[in-house]
Parts: C-alpha cells; structure tokens; sequence
C-alpha cells in the first residue's frame, strides 16, 4: 500500500521554501521518467533540468508569474520532438539493435512501418503523438518525487513559443511541452496543503464489464 499513500500524500505544492533537493533524490526522479514506457519505445522527448536562478526568473512570467518555478530546488521542462524524422527513428532502432547484440537488419519490418506510418503524418501530428508520450514520463516522474517525499507541482500553464525561444529549444528540434519544478512545500504559506483530497468516487470512475 505504500504507493497509494505516497499518492495520497502528494498534491500539487502551491507554495514551495526553496530547500534544494538532495542530488540522489534528484537522479531517482529522472531515472524513473528515463525509463517510463513510450511508444515504440521511441522516447520521442528530452528533459531539462533548470537550477540556474537567472533562467528561472526569465521562466517565471512565461509561466504566468507562477512562484513554484523561481521557488522550487529544480525546474524540470519535458520538450518533445518536433517532428519524426527518418533520421530519429534509425537512430533509435540502430542503437537498441547494438546494445542488445542484434544484426541491424532484425528489426527493419518495423522500423520501416513506422517510417511509412509517421511519414504519411504531418510534423504537427507527428508533435501530437510524441507530446502525449511526454505524459507518460512526466506522471511517472510525479510518482517518483512522491515516493522520496520530494513535492511537484504539474504545469501546463506557461508560454510554450516563449520558453521555446528562451531555451533555444527550436534549435535541438524541441517543443516544450510540460514544466515540473521540484522541491518541498512551504507548509505555512501554501493554501492547499491541509485541503482533503477530492477525486472522483471509484463507482463513477471504474466501469467494469463482465
């Protein structure tokens, strides 16, 4: 059970106290978003990982002067590709292939679906699907952080085209996608901290067909 009490003792920190997180907490969190699942197993994304104070203070009103991002110990940006490219795909089927011991050949059938599959989609779709694997990480991540009892707050709200442009991620064939600052809660000034947790009850959110 002790999942399910790390998930009830998470919440999303309205209030962080700027206490930095402890290096090994820090490598665990992003380990555990490294090795999240993804389609194909493509890991069409990359993590950047903000403790610089002259780059968070750009970063907060892009994000809509949201104080978890200059308060946090680290400011965690999930930016997916831009596109997939030919280019991208081989190199991952080639590197997987490597490191298992496999001839380069043994895996062409897929490789070239998808090849076909993504080629037929424009660079914007193709964003779409790679944004949505950047979820899978970035929950995987929250659930880390809360089994070491280190405080997240999700984000969605922030300037994407800015904060592109700030990180020069347009550069690295990147798109911001989500931001995740890390830290641990102000308990005194965070208004939600003592809130109960609401979620929707089990017989509305479980359907069961048998």
């Amino acid at each position: 059970m002790s999942l399910l009490n790390d998930l009830q003792w998470r919440y999303a920190t309205k209030k962080m106290n700027g206490e930095i997180v402890p290096q090994e907490k820090l490598d665990y969190i992003l380990e555990a978003a490294r090795l999240a699942p993804t389609s194909s197993g493509l890991q069409p994304f990359e993590i950047l990982v903000v403790s610089n104070k002259e780059i968070l203070a750009k970063i907060l009103p892009l994000a809509h002067g949201q104080s978890q991002v200059t308060d946090a110990s680290h400011l965690l940006v999930f930016a997916a590709w831009d596109n997939y490219t030919e280019d991208r795909i081989n190199e991952v089927f080639a590197r997987n292939n490597e490191e298992r011991g496999l001839p380069s050949s043994a895996t062409d059938d897929y490789r070239n679906m998808l090849l076909k599959l993504t080629a037929a989609k424009t660079a914007e779709e193709n964003f779409n699907h790679a944004a949505k694997q950047v979820y899978i990480s970035f929950a995987t991540a929250i659930i880390a952080a809360a089994e070491q009892k280190v405080d997240a707050t999700p984000m969605e709200g922030f300037n994407p085209i800015a904060l592109d442009e700030l990180l020069n991620l347009k550069e690295k064939g990147l798109r911001s996608v989500l931001l995740l600052p890390i830290g641990y809660r102000d308990a005194s000034k965070d208004w939600l901290v003592n809130m109960k947790k609401i979620r929707v009850p089990k017989e509305r959110f479980i359907t069961e067909l048998k």
